[in-house]
């Protein structure tokens, strides 16, 4: 019976480190596509209107990702945005999705994650996860609206369990899209998903090249 027990333990033990090895590429050489790559983390969204600035990011970064982040302010309509571009290793980069990393960060989400879909200029379209957080302070609220998708070629989804979707891919991008909310309302600022159709699209521009 001992004997039993400690074969079962085993198997488990090394199937699971089989599947996490496997998850994370652990056995295998990661060689991303270099230039793809700095296009990627160089590029700066054009939208009318609008000052950008490169900002530290406070993405949650795993095994051999990368991540760069912009902000963008809309100084005439009252309105900021940023965007973080992550990349690597696609069994790291499927994690850390906002709803886990921002109710850590002292966020509370008042709107749970859902699915939408816009339609971008070139008529292709990008699916992305959204959700909407707050964080009090003394002398006022902060509201976000956090957009995140993946993509491997330009063409920007939100699976169910990303992490095994994109198991056997040599490399992913992940796009973080974030827009202030105003206080007295829950709809968009009135630039802000035109600003998220376009930053889709550009990056798309740039990842199918």
């Amino acid at each position: 019976m001992l004997k039993i027990k400690l074969a079962v333990f085993a198997v488990l033990l090394f199937g699971g480190a089989a599947i996490h090895g496997a998850i994370t590429q652990r056995w295998s050489t990661f060689a991303p596509d270099a230039e793809r790559r700095e296009a990627m983390h160089a590029l700066v969204v054009q939208y009318p209107e609008c000052e950008s600035s490169p900002i530290e990011h406070d993405v949650p970064l795993k095994e051999r990702s990368i991540a760069t982040s912009r902000r963008y302010l809309f100084v005439s309509r009252g309105f900021a945005a940023s965007t973080s571009i992550i990349s690597g290793v696609p069994g790291a980069v499927a994690t850390h999705t906002p709803d886990v990393c921002y109710t850590s960060s002292g966020y509370t989400m008042f709107r749970a994650p859902r699915r939408q879909t816009v339609t971008l200029a070139d008529g292709q379209t990008a699916t992305f996860m959204v959700a909407d957080f707050e964080k009090k302070k003394a002398t006022q609220t902060e509201r976000l609206r956090v957009r995140w998708s993946w993509s491997l070629n330009g063409v920007w989804e939100a699976p169910d369990y990303a992490r095994f979707h994109y198991l056997k891919c040599p490399e992913l991008f992940k796009l973080y899209i974030v827009t202030t909310l105003p206080n007295e309302s829950d709809d968009d600022a009135p630039a802000a998903l035109s600003f998220t159709a376009a930053a889709f699209a550009q990056y798309a521009e740039v990842l199918a090249r």
